[in-house]
């Protein structure tokens, strides 16, 4: 990956609550000769949804682990019925 930042904030934005994490950028899969560099893409990852959802160490790290996976995988064009089918949903 290239011109892409992972950062974790404490909640989401009103308008995305709920989500776990986010992928803000321009997929791979969408960008042509005419994409032009940008400031880097990001994903990010929301810490007090994992913390309420997760009852214990083990799983926080499984989520946040299936969390990036799953955001990182929207930078490279791979769209959320895949992931899911994938297990990574």
């Amino acid at each position: 990956m290239d011109n892409v930042v992972v950062l974790v904030e404490d909640e989401p934005p009103p308008e995305e609550s709920g989500v776990l994490g986010l992928y803000v950028g321009t997929p791979l899969t969408d960008r042509d000769s005419g994409y032009t560099f940008r400031p880097p893409d990001q994903v990010f990852v929301y810490r007090g949804p994992l913390l309420r959802m997760c009852r214990d160490a083990a799983q926080l790290a499984h989520e946040i682990r299936v969390t990036v996976v799953h955001e990182i995988a929207h930078h490279f064009g791979i769209d959320d019925e895949h992931l899911h089918e994938w297990g990574w949903g």
